[in-house]
């Protein structure tokens, strides 16, 4: 199973975004998305799950969780926004991946068994931060991550 991993687009759904998530089984988008219209685009490209940001505001946003655990093809996945929030042990819990976005640095880690993800910001540029995204690969050789910037 390959997911896209989309997080801090603030209302920008870049054409590379979109061309780097094409035929995904599943997509997360992390939050900070900007206007619904990001998750109408993202729906059509494959089954979309999505977490609220800090930026998320207006009626749109509201029904958005600001967390959620989910599985995915036998993994256990823990969603949001702001990893300084996470509030569970994900090993303890077990947990397998945990994906934030928030800072906008694309960052993948192993810590305690549990990979850390955090695809990095898919929109408008911050500061000399890449435009990425990332992938999760779920297969018979496990989990693994994957982050691919964007050259707009």
């Amino acid at each position: 199973m390959k997911v896209g991993l989309i997080s801090d687009t603030h209302g920008l759904l870049r054409p590379e975004a979109l061309a780097a998530l094409e035929g995904c089984d599943h997509i997360l988008h992390a939050g900070d998305i900007g206007k619904p219209e990001i998750l109408d685009s993202l729906r059509a490209l494959a089954p979309l799950t999505v977490v609220r940001g800090n930026n998320d505001q207006g009626e749109w946003a509201h029904s958005l969780p600001e967390h959620l655990r989910l599985n995915l093809a036998g993994v256990s996945l823990y969603l949001l926004h702001d990893l300084a929030e996470l509030t569970l042990d994900p090993a303890a819990e077990g947990i397998r991946v945990v994906i934030s976005g928030h800072s906008h640095k694309p960052k993948r880690e192993e810590r305690n068994g549990v990979l850390y993800l955090n695809p990095g910001s898919a929109g408008p540029r911050r500061f000399k931060l890449p435009i990425s995204v990332g992938l999760l690969h779920v297969d018979d050789q496990g989990v693994r991550g994957e982050l691919i910037a964007l050259t707009p």
